[in-house]
């Protein structure tokens, strides 16, 4: 079952976090980190999206 749509609000500040299954790792070399941050980077503009900050 998909999860309910979240509501969004027009200047709100949003935390994302993400976490692997079983709490695995999500990347497994530096390629995977520069390859998230390359699709990340392509998002973040046509989004309309600021990115204050990030950790891997």
């Amino acid at each position: 079952m998909a999860l309910p749509l979240r509501l969004e609000y027009a200047g709100a500040l949003y935390h994302l976090t993400a976490r692997g299954n079983a709490r695995a790792d999500i990347f497994v070399d530096d390629d995977d980190r520069r390859r998230f941050l390359e699709l990340l980077g392509k998002e973040i503009t046509p989004q309309g999206w600021r990115c204050y900050a990030y950790c891997l």
